[in-house]
């Protein structure tokens, strides 16, 4: 079976969502990279034999340094009417992160104001509002701890850039391996343990509920992670 296959994690007329690995380009950048929507194109193209182009719309984003879910739509009805859902957070996204340390609290609610720096591609965060910064809301719970780390669930409520990274370690508590938000040491392989794990919405044109789930990476670290009682 083809690699790209394994990892598809939903596939329909409508919709693709595939479960990306960190260090993977969600879409093209001025790194000249070859981005993941193309690969999947180009994958379709030679798994259904399609003789012209291949249309797939990238509905959301990942950091470059992300793992997880990454939803496609197959056609542009179904690309309007994501963008539309996301737009009006009609979606409910989960996603794992191991940070360093232990959190305080065992539970709580972040609220802050995002601002981003295009020059050094930043988010500075905000405890009250302030011109051109952005309303961030996420909710935390503690899955298990380790030696020198805990796994957080987190939901989230706005879908600003670099929000999880920014508002955890703006707590103190940075993702690890996220050198650019205050993490001690990089990952080996240059990710962040950031991982989408789950998203949840309205089928686009069935109106079905869906709810998709993503193994994280095989990474040691992560598979410890498994094994907590959740």
């Amino acid at each position: 079976m083809d690699e790209f296959q394994k990892r598809i994690l939903f596939e329909d007329n409508h919709l693709l969502i595939f479960n990306k690995k960190a260090g993977e380009l969600a879409q093209g950048d001025e790194t000249g990279d070859v981005p993941l929507i193309d690969s999947i194109k180009n994958f379709i193209k030679r798994r259904d034999q399609k003789p012209g182009n291949v249309f797939l719309g990238l509905v959301h984003r990942l950091d470059r340094p992300t793992s997880g879910i990454l939803t496609f739509a197959k056609t542009g009805k179904a690309l309007a009417r994501m963008n539309e859902i996301f737009k009006t957070r009609e979606v409910k996204k989960t996603y794992w992160a191991i940070v360093e340390g232990k959190p305080e609290k065992q539970s709580d609610r972040l609220e802050h104001y995002l601002k981003k720096n295009p020059k050094n591609n930043k988010v500075t965060v905000f405890t009250k509002p302030n011109q051109d910064a952005n309303q961030a809301i996420l909710e935390y719970r503690v899955l298990g701890n380790l030696d020198n780390y805990s796994l957080l669930e987190v939901d989230l409520f706005t879908g600003r850039s670099h929000q999880i990274r920014a508002q955890l370690s703006f707590i103190g508590h940075s993702v690890k391996g996220d050198l650019k938000y205050g993490s001690k040491r990089s990952n080996p392989d240059g990710s962040i343990s950031l991982h989408a794990r789950k998203i949840s919405f309205s089928h686009p044109v069935k109106k079905e509920e869906i709810t998709i789930i993503a193994s994280p990476p095989p990474d040691k670290i992560w598979q410890d992670c498994l094994k907590f009682d959740i």
